[in-house]
């Protein structure tokens, strides 16, 4: 028997990521490394932990085996309770031949049992690719003070920016009468940040409808939402202010690397009243190389630093050799920069070699057509040869043999 708790949160961390290329062959979207020392699933798991939450349901289904292991056992977080703290939560076959997740709610509705353990009055819906610290606490006191059935986290974006975004349009008291997924002309700028606050009851119901409607796609912003507006349910808009990306694509998990770097981004991550906590192996202290030029940029433990580095942000266990350049990018663990080579707005994965005076990614000035600039990457254990040029906005997943 499980002791109650108040508030159960389900982590949907089993997408793709198709948008990540390279990143994402062998590896969750949200195990994608971050910020010198974290993955991206570090930070909703911090969020949950600094607001109280203790049982945290992981859904996983795609490429899960890195993220099960760097979850283990929930001990980074502070969620390894014995009746409570982190669970992973994969695809498995049922009596009736259910296995692999149709769509976000159907995730959450073959997993109920997980849910139903703690007999909870709320429940909070949070997806794994996002960058951004939150205190879900209040969020729910929000979503009680209302008597609310759901309650949506918005954020405001520039009304130019709003058609990428679902949006959601609410009356003065914050209760929302409409939502409108990527609409042409906005009505508003308050845009869905896919994070959700049931209450249990309600939720339960709107699952096992939409699990027993052929027609539903069985996705919370398609069915369960629009479903639970049109019935006429109690549902507001939780306005959340401070700093959050969707690192869903290259481009924006590069920015969101590079928002470290700048002064004037509000993600403060050596915030200790609001730690992000994160599982990462043991390394001695990086070493600078007196020869060695760095600006503007972050260094994690494990690195050995003998070329130059400006604005750019290395993992552990990185090796930039001598004569070697790093501008504009963003080094992952264990990863070798080899002499003479030139790293520029590209992202290089795990492990991956660049060789002797090869060139990778490019400057966007030194490109004459814009639509050819973008950011080059580099998959995790890749091999690029000596004085092999790499293209902007390549995505390279093989070996490329270069001169000997």
């Amino acid at each position: 028997m499980f002791p109650k708790q108040e508030v159960v949160a389900m982590l949907l961390a089993g997408g793709q990521g198709s948008r990540l290329g390279v990143l994402t062959k062998k590896l969750a979207k949200p195990a994608v490394p971050y910020g010198g020392k974290y993955r991206i699933i570090d930070f909703p798991l911090s969020n949950c932990i600094n607001s109280g939450i203790e049982a945290v349901g992981v859904l996983t289904q795609y490429q899960p085996l890195v993220l099960n292991e760097y979850i283990g056992n929930g001990q980074p977080w502070d969620l390894d309770s014995m009746n409570s703290g982190v669970q992973v939560l994969s695809p498995y076959q049922q009596i009736n031949g259910a296995d692999w997740y149709s769509g976000t709610a159907n995730a959450i509705y073959q997993n109920m049992n997980y849910i139903e353990r703690y007999s909870p009055d709320y429940v909070v819906i949070l997806s794994g690719d996002h960058i951004y610290k939150m205190d879900y606490s209040k969020m729910i006191d929000f979503h009680k003070s209302n008597n609310a059935d759901c309650t949506v986290a918005v954020i405001d974006v520039p009304l130019e920016e709003a058609s990428r975004f679902g949006i959601l349009n609410t009356k003065d008291d914050g209760s929302i009468y409409e939502f409108e997924e990527k609409p042409k002309n906005p009505k508003s700028t308050k845009a869905s940040m896919g994070i959700y606050v049931f209450s249990w009851n309600k939720l339960r119901k709107y699952l096992t409808e939409d699990a027993e409607n052929p027609n539903s796609s069985n996705d919370f912003g398609k069915d369960i939402l629009p479903t639970m507006l049109n019935k006429g349910e109690r549902m507001f808009a939780y306005e959340f202010e401070g700093y959050w990306k969707d690192v869903g694509t290259i481009e924006s998990l590069w920015e969101s690397n590079m928002d470290l770097l700048d002064p004037k981004v509000t993600l403060n991550l050596r915030d200790e009243s609001w730690k992000i906590y994160s599982r990462n192996p043991v390394m001695p202290p990086h070493y600078v190389s007196s020869d060695a030029k760095i600006q503007n940029s972050l260094i994690a433990d494990g690195c050995n630093v003998y070329g130059e580095i400006d604005f750019s942000i290395l993992f552990s266990g990185v090796n930039v050799a001598k004569g070697a350049v790093v501008r504009d990018s963003i080094i992952m663990p264990g990863a070798t920069i080899e002499e003479g080579a030139v790293v520029q707005y590209a992202i290089v994965s795990e492990n991956a070699v660049i060789g002797k005076n090869a060139v990778v990614g490019a400057r966007p000035e030194s490109i004459v057509d814009k639509g050819e600039w973008g950011i080059a990457v580099i998959g995790d254990n890749i091999h690029i040869g000596n004085s092999v040029i790499v293209a902007p906005k390549a995505m390279i997943d093989k070996d490329i043999e270069g001169e000997v």
